[in-house]
């Protein structure tokens, strides 16, 4: 007997996903795995060179709803790769693939682009922490990256919070001007030039571009210059070594470091680590994949201990913030589980809909 399942192309899955969807699904999602809902290892990783890697990701997501109502199990795997030179062949650097299975029978359900979900899924975590962790007031973004990571918190963190002034450095003046350009497309806003700067783009290094409705959005020339007085911290590089200081760090900051995911990475300088109040998505995964975790405890500046909680813990009503003078950090590494709840969610919609395309085995 064939099996069928429903082939969805990233178009597909943008179709039938948004945000406000993603940071409401994965609020569960995190809980679910914070509280012993989700059967998931640690994801495996095998580095095919010094700049590449491969990760298998595999979740079950077992059924919290009541008997006699429709299951929302689901089951899956993600194959994720990272390769850093892709960037020069025009690819991105992350691909992903997402097979969703029959939680009851094992058979191929749908197969489905992962690049998108990963993508937003991520930025859709750091603003559940965000919500969690900022204080209530936080108005300023600072982000360090240009990327599509750098993109997506932006729309994420958007939404939970009312942005006024949005700050990014990148290495690469061209492309922190165009994330400037991006993030003001479809914005009616009007340009105002800094006296230390004047290019032929608009939206250059020392120039602001203001959206008559929404927040102020800049590009500067160093890293500092972004993170010194900002609320919110999003740290989305592909950077090995720490690309900001702690002391640039302002008291009541919260930080959402989502690069660095080896052992022998860093994205954060050690000292802003050891001082801040640290929430992850998994201990488990922490401990063996963050090196801004790994190294610190080497180098004995804190033990596990560090870590006050995984951020499924708090949706579940654990302790965040103390005060509004901490600084939180939340080491971000992507969960199995989110990736899954995310895919199973596009595919029920995408069903719904008639979207994507049905194919045999």
């Amino acid at each position: 007997m064939p099996i069928r399942f429903r082939l969805l192309t990233e178009d597909d899955v943008k179709a039938v996903l948004t945000m406000d969807d993603l940071i409401e699904t994965m609020t569960s999602a995190l809980q679910r795995f914070s509280t012993g809902g989700v059967v998931q290892p640690v994801r495996s990783v095998v580095a095919v060179n010094e700049h590449s890697f491969f990760g298998v990701m595999p979740a079950y997501v077992r059924s919290a709803t009541p008997s006699g109502e429709r299951p929302d199990a689901s089951l899956g795997a993600k194959l994720v790769t990272l390769f850093e030179r892709n960037a020069a062949r025009g690819l991105p650097t992350h691909l992903a693939s997402i097979a969703l299975l029959d939680p009851e029978t094992g058979a191929l359900r749908a197969l489905m682009d992962g690049r998108y979900i990963t993508e937003s899924r991520t930025a859709a975590v750091s603003a559940v922490t965000s919500r969690l962790l900022a204080r209530k007031t936080a108005s300023s973004l600072a982000i360090i990256g240009s990327g599509v990571q750098a993109r997506s918190h932006l729309e994420a963190l958007s939404r939970v919070h009312k942005l006024r002034h949005v700050t990014v450095w990148s290495p690469t003046k061209e492309r922190r001007e165009a994330f400037v350009r991006d993030a003001l497309k479809g914005i009616p806003y009007k340009t105002a030039a800094a006296d230390k700067a004047k290019d032929k783009t608009g939206v250059g290094d020392g120039l602001q571009a203001v959206p008559q409705a929404g927040p102020r959005i800049s590009a500067v020339e160093h890293a500092g210059e972004a993170v010194v007085g900002a609320d919110l911290i999003v740290l989305a590089t592909s950077s090995t070594t720490p690309v900001i200081e702690s002391n640039w760090v302002k008291p009541g900051a919260h930080v959402m470091s989502v690069g660095a995911c080896r052992p022998n990475w860093r994205e954060m300088d050690p000292e802003l680590v050891q001082r801040a109040r640290l929430f992850v998505d998994s201990r488990a995964a922490a401990l063996v994949e963050s090196g801004d975790v790994v190294m610190g405890m080497h180098e004995g500046r804190f033990t596990a201990d560090h870590i006050l909680a995984e951020i499924g813990e708090l949706v579940n009503g654990g302790s965040g913030r103390q005060t509004e003078r901490e600084v939180t950090i939340f080491k971000s590494l992507g969960l199995a589980v989110e990736d899954v709840t995310a895919a199973d969610l596009a595919y029920r919609r995408a069903v719904e809909r008639g979207i994507g395309k049905e194919l045999e085995l």
